[in-house]
Order: C-alpha cells, then structure tokens, then sequence
C-alpha cells in the first residue's frame, strides 16, 4: 500500500516557521548574535573567529539547516539534498557577512545582501552549478522567512515617540514619492512587478520595501536584485554629498536631518549622514526614517491587497474577483509579518522585546543574506542587468530625483 506525502503550502510552512522563530526566542530559546565587526586583521581574529562568536554563529547555523529540513519535509522536497546545498549558502553567506562587517565597507553603508549577490554571482558565473544543486535552492522561501521576522522590528508605538512632525513628513513623502515613482514607471511603460518594487523602495526604506514588496507580489527574484543594487549605489553619494548640500544651503540641523531621513532609502546610511552634520541632525533624520520603516507593514500589506485583486481579475477572466478568489491568491506569509508586528508592538512587553530584538534582527539578516547568495547562485550575470531597456533605471534616478526635492520642501515647510 503505497503512501501519500502531505505537503502544504510555502507560504503556511513560512508562516509556521518563521513564527515558530519568533516563538522559540520568546519562551527564552534565544540564539545569541554573532560579531561581525571588524576594522583589522588582529580584530577580525580576536573578534570574528573568536571560539564564542565563531559558536554564536554554529548555533545560528544549526538554526538555520532545522528550519530549512522541516520545510523540506512540509513542502515535500529533498532532504538529502538540503542537507547538502544549504551548508554551502550558509558559508558562502558567512563571507558576505565578514564582508559587510568591515568597518571600511560600513562608512559606504554596503549591506550584506549586495555581498551575498556578488559572491553567488561569481560562482555561478564561473562554475557550471548541477540542476539538483539549483532546484533546492530557494530565495523566496529564505526572504519570506526574513520578511516574518522583520515584522517584530515593525513597532507601532515608534511612530507615537517619533512626534506628529515626523509622522506627517513620513506620511507626505511616502504617498507623494510613491504615487509619483509608479506614475513615471508607468509612462515609461516599466512593467508593473518592477514599477512596484521600485517606487516602495523610493519612497520607503530601500532594501527592506523592495524586499517585502517583491515578497507581497511574489515578484521576480532578478528584478528585485536590480532594484536593490540601484537602491545601494546611490545611497553612497546621497550620503556623503546631502551634508554639504545643506550647509551649503544654509539650512538648520532640524531642516537637514528631516531632508536626509525622507530621502536616504537606508537606515545606516541615513545615520552615517546625520552623524556628518550634528546631534539635532541624527536624532530628527532617524525619527522620520524610523517612521517610514513602520508605515512598511502598511504599504506591504495594502500592495498585497492591490496585486492579489488585480491578478485574480485577470487569472479569472472577470471584472470583480469574490472574496474567496481574493484570499485564495493572497500571500499568505504578509499575515504573519503583520501578526509579528502587532504582536511585538502591543502585546511583547519592553524587557523581553529587548532581551530577544538583536537575536532576531541578526537571523533575519541572515535569512535575507541566504536568499540574495541563492538568487546569484541561479542567476546569470546577464539576465541580471540585461533587461533590454534601460527605463527602469531612467525611472529610478527621476524618481529618487523627485524625492529629494519634495522632501526638502516639506522638511521646510515642517520644521524650518
């Protein structure tokens, strides 16, 4: 009598798992955080491969593959061959890592996903990998793990400390640089997985909107590696030249840390910026961007809604999908990145949200270093940037253009 395997959905095995995580952490199972900062030889020794930190990073490991076997198991996958392929992303992940961790690559704020791109890149560009070593991995799976944890660092009560200015500047630049960003896509005719990706990660927090929204959408891994790429690069010049800009304009720290928390896409370099121009700088710039992080749940869960409706209405066939076609479509996973974030802001109290924060911000981390390693492991160099069409760039330096300009006006308006 032969047996049936039971499988369920991706998306309910990653909201099992990544809660899952997130409950462990919570009953005291708290897997440490590993040091990944290091600004020499003799510190990276002493530091890094430490025997402490190098266990931290064995326990994150053995987190990691557990989480990996049983969804092979619940998807109904090869567990022989996760065991063989996820160690390897795990390593390969591991250098990005000890890259991004460097205190000279820090002051350019390159994150450890451009890393984990480049060196999945290079390897899959100069080694023919087997089809069993690629059809185990799993980008999406690994990012919408990583997308449930990061719901716990979505903390409403963020926006209440962050002041009615900083909510109204976020909100403001938010609709505006959004609705803007995919107006332009739109007239360029850039398709609409990329335009989506694209003006959240405008408009938003960068890395992070990109990745939630290609989640949400279930978008196309190598438009979203473009998009994160293009996020990345500009953030380095918008970072170092603002400050000067501002001065050279005149305006006061608070005018400046407004104008650089709307329009820097990514929290560190938003930091490093306002750093660069004094206190009352860094502590407005990071307000208003703190307060664009939490409206991510929001936007992710509102072009959820957008994109399920409009691809049922099409896979369909008719103009007003019912309610069960809708929730049949809908990705799952966004349910439990909204459940971690009201969980985490109205129900986890502060000292245990300290105690687990940093655990969970690391795996996190690494689940999105994971996906971006097996995305370039599967990906040739040229599909990569070969879009046959250099609009989506066009559309991107326009937008983010257009950004850094209505940010000013209303950081004026706000606070001057």
């Amino acid at each position: 009598m032969s047996t049936q395997k039971i499988t369920l959905p991706e998306d309910w095995v990653v909201v099992l798992l990544g809660l899952g995580t997130i409950f462990l952490s919570l009953l005291g199972l708290i897997v440490p955080k590993p040091n990944f900062n290091w600004s020499n030889v003799d510190e990276f020794q002493s530091t890094v491969i430490h025997a402490a930190n190098v266990q931290a990073i064995g326990f994150q490991f053995l987190l990691v593959l557990l989480t990996a076997v049983i969804g092979a198991l619940l998807l109904g996958k090869s567990v022989r061959a996760t065991l063989i392929v996820v160690p390897i992303v795990f390593t390969l992940s591991l250098f990005a890592l000890f890259l991004a961790g460097n205190s000279v690559v820090k002051e350019f704020n390159l994150e450890a996903v451009i890393f984990s791109l480049a060196i999945g890149l290079l390897i899959s560009n100069l080694f023919k990998l087997p089809d069993w070593f690629k059809a185990v991995l799993n980008a999406e799976f690994y990012v919408k793990i990583g997308l449930i944890l990061l719901g716990t660092s979505v903390i409403f009560g963020d926006i209440l400390e962050a002041g009615a200015l900083g909510l109204i500047q976020a909100l403001l630049v938010v609709l505006s640089v959004w609705y803007f960003a995919f107006w332009l896509c739109k007239k360029l005719k850039v398709d609409k997985e990329m335009s989506l990706m694209l003006s959240s990660a405008v408009s938003i927090c960068g890395v992070s909107a990109a990745i939630a929204t290609s989640g949400a959408i279930e978008g196309d891994s190598k438009k979203l590696s473009y998009v994160i790429s293009l996020v990345l690069i500009t953030a380095i010049p918008m970072m170092i030249f603002m400050p000067y800009i501002a001065d050279w304009l005149g305006l006061s720290q608070a005018v400046t840390g407004a104008w650089l928390g709307g329009s820097i896409d990514t929290t560190g370099a938003v930091v490093a910026s306002g750093s660069l121009v004094g206190e009352e700088a860094l502590k407005i710039s990071t307000i208003v961007k703190f307060s664009q992080n939490v409206l991510l749940g929001i936007a992710a869960f509102a072009i959820s809604i957008y994109w399920t409706y409009n691809s049922a209405k099409k896979a369909e066939h008719v103009e007003k999908p019912t309610l069960s076609i809708i929730w049949k479509r809908f990705p799952k996973f966004v349910l439990g990145f909204v459940f971690a974030s009201l969980l985490f802001s109205f129900a986890v109290s502060e000292d245990t949200y300290a105690q687990v924060k940093d655990s969970l911000k690391s795996i996190q981390g690494l689940w999105f270093a994971l996906a971006f390693t097996s995305i370039g492991l599967e990906t040739n160099i040229k599909d990569l940037f070969g879009h046959g069409s250099k609009k989506p760039l066009y559309a991107f330096i326009i937008a983010q253009t257009f950004n850094v300009l209505i940010t000013l006006v209303i950081a004026i308006v706000l606070f001057g």
